[in-house]
């Protein structure tokens, strides 16, 4: 169901799946993939029937960052404009669960993206960088933003003032990704992982999320009163009431997202 160029959509059900589509560039970002992104993120978001959302890449790459062999050949590509940075608030705030399937390597504005999303899955091939200081540019994506909330202040200044590759296995051992699976199994994997959140209780995930979004920026005061809002109208649902009573019968819930 894409109608784009640089990358793929495909929705089924309460599930969407976003593909970087440039392999031959290992999926470099160019305005028009930049644009596509936006412009289908929101599409996305705004989409009640979606509760979860796969952002990968095609091919043997996720995303190393910009396409910088197609930025100095004189090749011509839409310019980036700035709203189209906001892909990561988009990622990050969007109340669905987003998952970054992280095929390959994830550097630059790539890391960033990853994440920007919810959750994180590796292939045992994969290689990390942030780059943007080997290429003499401070940054984007949000990064020294989102890094910090994910390996602590200091590993994050430390992945972008070094600016070194890392494996998947430390990208692991320092909470960057939830866990590595083996390249032969790694679709599989994520499937699991994906059909078990499609099957999630929308509003109650949907919900989930925001709490998430906002613990990040308020006070906790502020916070508890906004959750306990919601638990309490999520916990009279019809939904709530199919879960207790798909529990008693041993069976699994039918959700209707009321």
């Amino acid at each position: 169901m894409s109608d784009y160029e640089t990358i793929i959509y495909e929705k089924s059900g309460s599930r969407a799946t976003v593909t970087l589509n440039r392999p031959d560039s290992l999926n470099g970002i160019v305005g028009e993939l930049s644009r596509e992104l936006y412009e289908c993120l929101n599409i996305i978001a705004l989409d009640t029937e979606i509760r979860v959302v796969l952002f990968t890449g095609a091919g043997k790459a996720f995303c190393p960052g910009a396409d910088l062999r197609a930025n100095t050949s004189g090749e011509k590509h839409e310019p980036n404009r700035k709203e189209y940075f906001h892909v990561t608030t988009l990622l990050h705030e969007m109340p669905k669960v987003t998952i970054a399937g992280i095929n390959g390597a994830c550097a630059g504005a790539g890391l960033g993206w990853a994440a920007a999303c919810d959750l994180r899955y590796a292939t045992a091939r994969a290689a990390f960088n942030s780059a943007f200081l080997g290429v003499a540019i401070s940054g984007d994506m949000g990064g020294p933003w989102l890094l910090p909330r994910i390996v602590g202040s200091a590993k994050a200044r430390e992945l972008f003032f070094m600016s070194e590759k890392f494996t998947a296995e430390e990208a692991e051992r320092i909470g960057f990704v939830n866990k590595v699976f083996p390249d032969e199994t790694f679709h599989e994997d994520l499937e699991t992982i994906v059909a078990k959140l499609a099957k999630s209780a929308p509003l109650a995930i949907g919900e989930m999320k925001k709490n998430f979004v906002n613990a990040e920026n308020m006070p906790l005061r502020e916070y508890i009163d906004l959750e306990t809002e919601r638990h309490s109208r999520t916990g009279q649902s019809e939904d709530t009431k199919e879960a207790f009573k798909a529990f008693m019968e041993k069976r699994e819930p039918e959700f209707k997202a009321r």
